[in-house]
């Protein structure tokens, strides 16, 4: 399990980052570190890439299998999900360029990853429409 992602929900919108690299929007995420849980992973990736916290710990949703980038490099990615209670300041780095929150139906400034759009559906709370 080499990759966790996490939608972040706050009311109706849903956590997105800019990655500089591969020029989209997408969920936060990244790679498993040494030792490190795919839960622990995502929580750690979650905070360096937008800056957010879940106020209550993540859930579980299941397990994605993807083509990534333009070589279609097969992966497999944890999805979890949660809520936060406030959101929180953002800053750019190096890798993460901005961060929104997003309803999944207004336009984003530039392309956003097909497969996060459905993985954030997939996850949507239900007294959302």
């Amino acid at each position: 399990m080499p990759v966790a992602l996490t939608a972040l929900w706050h009311r109706d919108e849903v956590a997105v980052v800019y990655d500089r690299f591969r020029g989209q929007w997408e969920l936060p995420g990244g790679m498993l570190e040494a030792g490190e849980s795919p839960r622990q992973a995502a929580v750690r990736e979650l905070a360096e890439e937008s800056g957010q916290v879940p106020g209550d710990p993540l859930q579980f949703v299941g397990y994605a299998e993807f083509l990534l980038g333009s070589a279609q490099r097969a992966e497999c990615g944890a999805l979890f999900t949660g809520r936060a209670l406030r959101r929180r300041d953002f800053e750019a780095d190096g890798e993460i360029e901005a961060m929104r929150w997003w309803d999944l139906s207004a336009p984003l400034p530039g392309r956003v990853s097909g497969i996060d759009v459905y993985l954030a559906q997939l996850t949507r709370p239900a007294h959302v429409h």
